[in-house]
């Protein structure tokens, strides 16, 4: 069994892998939300459009530290893609979490049975997808031999 040299490079591909959740993590949230749907719903009062808003941002946010964590040179390579990988998870692992909360639903009756994904909830299948290229990273990143990238 081979054992982690902290000082090894990350590979590649883990960070490639964070990097596209990264991205879906900074650009989804504009692109399900900066809608009539939701920040133009104009029966949507102004505190639900402030949350509306704060979730976007905090999406950019979380993103942008998830790219930083995984492209930055470190003497500890491997334990800044666990961070990274942790900024990246952090979105999605709330989103799934979120229909929990009372009242909460994935659309609003009005466009009930729209956003599915195989008879799926598309919010919860975006998520176990993305959160599954973040654990391929991980496990990539445990694994055999790596190359300077």
């Amino acid at each position: 069994m081979p054992t982690e040299d902290a000082r090894s490079p990350t590979p590649l591909a883990s960070r490639i892998l964070v990097t596209v959740v990264a991205l879906a993590t900074l650009a989804g949230p504009y692109l399900a939300d900066w809608n009539e749907t939701h920040i133009y719903n104009p029966r949507w009062p102004p505190h639900a459009k402030f949350h509306n808003a704060q979730t976007m941002l905090l999406g950019t946010a979380l993103g942008a530290c998830a790219i930083a964590f995984a492209w930055r040179r470190a003497a500890d390579a491997r334990a800044s893609l666990r961070v990274a990988v942790v900024f990246g998870a952090l979105y999605w692992l709330t989103q799934m979490g979120s229909i929990l909360f009372p009242g909460a639903a994935f659309v609003d009756p009005e466009r009930a049975g729209q956003g599915m994904i195989a008879g799926l909830p598309a919010q919860i299948v975006i998520s176990v997808v993305l959160l599954g290229l973040l654990g391929a990273a991980l496990a990539l990143a445990r694994g055999g031999p790596v190359r300077q990238s």
